[in-house]
């Protein structure tokens, strides 16, 4: 058990950015607020068996590497959990913890180390979900983002990582939900930002769980006018979502290296961080080294962030997603871009692939892989079946050159090791992509070649 008067040395940080450290019965302890390096005294907040939890209490040697938040309600609101910490320092953890989880669970090294992608640290979000909460004790509503390890909602009147306009919108917004008739059953609007031309788009959408009344849809349209945003409505799911009122600019965003455009709604998921998704797409699309003559397959297509940049070089490109609708999105967007000569797209569940399902797609020369958090288990190991055993597959040539774009370092790792130790791929080259900066998310980028 760690004692009050116990110095602790911080050894590491661990995926939720808290420092890791060693009592002197050698459990480890887990200390909110700690960096590398630095000697720490802690109060225990929870104990088990093997670890303990802890917060900061006194602080004897600090980090070179720490840093004064900027945002006044860091610490409190759980949105970021790193600006305590120097950015470039965040990157370096971030890609230790991508090779810690690519040798420890997959037994992978990458031959190559790839230069991290990185890009704005403040104001980048352009996608974000804000909870919003009547609080009838206080008579008040917030609006933003969650407590640090809690259901209730920050009581935050501006954030550092949200575009300068849309947080100066936060306490706006606060006023105008406590004007409306409906404001103890609205509980969330979602943001984003699209382009259009020069100029910007900012898109909100308000879940309402009863319809609104006239005047609150009144309300709506002045703050709309006021603040140069436009309003959705989204009174069930995602697929419920709609203009207020007809005539809005449409959302879109840019790849311009490719002279794509990607209408999207605002529901769609597309990346919260547009100019790190610029170079990222670049990235990917240099190191899968797509010919002209090449056949391709992108495997969770979305919308075609990768796979329409990848139909203007290759000869041919198929894009597979798990639903029928983000499918006829991909298509309208080929459509839309001129490609669809050159591409073709799929609805099936891709968490169920097997031997027999790439046998029917058919060879590719290259795959794009850009799974959810789950990873994409299913076709690693179809992959890793067939080079075991060719016959459960007859004849069926495995793609050349694989680019996996990860969201989950664990599931990548658990995906490389069965491409390496049983499909036969060599982990040419990873790094990571600090899509998130000031969180302890891990975006990343790994490369795979036959032989």
């Amino acid at each position: 058990m760690t004692g009050k008067d116990e110095w602790l040395k911080i050894e590491s940080l661990d995926l939720e950015a808290q420092g890791v450290a060693h009592n002197v019965e050698g459990k480890v302890v887990f200390v909110e607020g700690a960096l590398p390096g630095e000697e720490v005294r802690v109060n225990v907040t929870r104990r088990k068996n093997q670890w303990e939890q802890a917060q900061v209490a006194a602080l004897r040697r600090e980090s070179s590497q720490r840093v004064r938040p900027r945002c006044s309600f860091f610490g409190t609101c759980g949105g970021c959990k790193m600006q305590h910490f120097h950015v470039a320092a965040q990157v370096a953890v971030k890609q230790r913890v991508l090779e810690d989880n690519l040798w420890h669970l997959g037994k992978v090294k990458p031959e190559q180390v790839l230069r991290p992608i990185e890009g704005p640290t403040w104001g980048y979000r352009y996608r974000a979900r804000l909870s919003v909460r009547f609080v009838v004790k206080k008579d008040t509503v917030l609006v933003g983002f969650h407590e640090r390890k809690s259901s209730y909602v920050a009581d935050m009147a501006s954030c550092e990582i949200l575009p300068p306009h849309v947080s100066a919108m936060l306490v706006p917004l606060r006023r105008l939900i406590a004007s409306m008739d409906g404001r103890d059953r609205l509980p969330q609007i979602e943001l984003a930002i699209g382009e259009a031309g020069e100029a910007s788009v900012t898109a909100l959408v308000l879940r309402h769980l009863e319809p609104l009344s006239e005047d609150d849809r009144t309300r709506l349209r002045e703050f709309a006018r006021e603040h140069r945003v436009q309003w959705w409505l989204q009174p069930k799911g995602p697929d419920s979502v709609h203009l207020l009122d007809e005539g809005g600019m449409p959302l879109a965003y840019t790849l311009p290296e490719f002279g794509i455009t990607m209408p999207f709604k605002p529901t769609d998921f597309t990346q919260v961080n547009h100019y790190i998704n610029r170079v990222l797409v670049v990235r990917a699309l240099r190191l899968l080294d797509v010919q002209p003559g090449d056949r391709v397959i992108d495997w969770f297509c979305g919308l075609g962030n990768f796979t329409l940049p990848i139909a203007t070089v290759a000869r041919e490109v198929l894009g597979i997603e798990g639903s029928e609708a983000l499918v006829a999105r991909s298509r309208e967007n080929a459509a839309y871009n001129g490609l669809s000569g050159k591409t073709s797209f799929e609805a099936r569940n891709l968490f169920e692939i097997d031997p027999k399902d790439l046998l029917k797609y058919g060879p590719a020369d290259r795959w794009l892989v850009d799974p959810p958090r789950e990873g994409a288990f299913a076709l690693a190991k179809a992959l890793a079946d067939i080079a075991q055993d060719p016959s459960v597959a007859p004849g069926y040539q495995a793609p050349r050159r694989i680019v996996y774009v990860s969201c989950n370092p664990a599931t990548l790792a658990r995906d490389a090791g069965l491409l390496v130790h049983q499909a036969g791929y060599r982990c040419t080259a990873a790094g990571v992509v600090n899509m998130f900066p000031h969180t302890a998310h891990v975006e990343s980028i790994a490369v795979f070649e036959r032989g």
